[in-house]
């Protein structure tokens, strides 16, 4: 299945400097808002109690979590395993407070809280409680884990093509993740662990389509080597644009849907999903191959290196 009948001919390499410039507001708007707002960290980072509770009746998460608003109490509600029946109820600690929380203090709270718009709530099994020390420590994990990520990537694509490209990659695949951090600092959106995997899987979505892109160019440079850099790498990236666009609309498709239907809890992870196939066919389009192109990537990287033949190997 393509998505163009013919393949388009768009000089994207002559339009790159616009790229930069919508990149440049994305990342410093991105800054802006990390460093006046933040990020909205959820339980895994910050800490806190985690209250499940039963309901025999159909309950309204959306109430749920108006009462516990009124209440004071800056919490996340979750319906477990997408019913309303089961409510998951993540406690972080809340302003003002100092020392550990008492799990069953905060459980039994919530519980009277909830009694007084819904006699039928229960406490099901025991509270559980994360530690301030245990969301430090994801948190420093999870920035090795993306910077482990970028380095790979760096060292793959240099093996495999040529460090210009492997700049270019790490570049794009670094934008795409400013991007999904600058969409939770803007919308507040709770980001916890699910969202840091959406980010990994993201990178690696980016990744995969850059190299495509790459491969082509490779291919374009056996048949039509008078070319320019620049006018292979449009060319390399026209051809494969239908297959870009085939893939980022059939994964939005697919996550949207899970957006829609799979309740509370994996919301955040498929938004992020979403954002990042969005910033990441851009980059792939736009960046990655326009950032190779000024570290003056020319035909001679991509040639195979031929060894010198020595003078053995000039003997009969």
């Amino acid at each position: 299945m393509e998505f163009f009948k013919k393949t388009p001919q768009i000089r994207f390499m002559a339009r790159r400097k616009w790229c930069y410039a919508i990149s440049l507001v994305l990342i410093v708007g991105t800054a802006a808002l990390l460093a006046v707002r933040g990020l909205n960290f959820g339980l895994d980072f910050t800490g806190g109690v985690i209250v499940e509770l039963d309901n025999p009746a159909e309950v309204s998460v959306q109430r749920v979590r108006e009462a516990l608003d009124q209440a004071g109490y800056r919490v996340e509600v979750q319906g477990a395993s997408g019913g309303s029946r089961e409510l998951i109820v993540r406690v972080p600690p809340q302003e003002g407070q100092t020392g550990q929380q008492n799990p069953n203090e905060v459980a039994n709270a919530i519980l009277e809280t909830l009694k007084a718009v819904d006699a039928g709530f229960e406490l099901r099994g025991s509270p559980d409680y994360v530690g301030a020390q245990v969301g430090r420590d994801l948190t420093e994990q999870g920035g090795l884990a993306m910077l482990f990520c970028f380095i790979g990537i760096l060292i793959y694509v240099a093996f495999r093509f040529e460090w210009k490209m492997a700049a270019g990659t790490v570049i794009a695949a670094i934008h795409d993740a400013v991007g999904i951090f600058g969409f939770f600092a803007l919308t507040q959106m709770t980001f916890d662990l699910s969202v840091l995997a959406a980010i990994l899987a993201v990178i690696g979505y980016s990744i995969n389509d850059t190299v495509v892109v790459f491969d082509r160019v490779r291919e374009v440079l056996h048949t039509k080597r008078k070319m320019s850099p620049s006018e292979m790498l449009d060319v390399a990236i026209n051809q494969t644009l239908s297959r870009t666009l085939m893939t980022s609309f059939s994964t939005l498709f697919v996550v949207g849907s899970l957006y829609v239907l799979a309740g509370e809890t994996l919301r955040g992870f498929s938004m992020a999903i979403i954002v990042g196939v969005v910033v990441g066919t851009y980059s792939s389009i736009f960046i990655a191959a326009a950032v190779a192109l000024d570290l003056k990537l020319t035909a001679a990287d991509l040639m195979p290196q031929q060894k010198e033949k020595s003078e053995l190997d000039a003997l009969p």
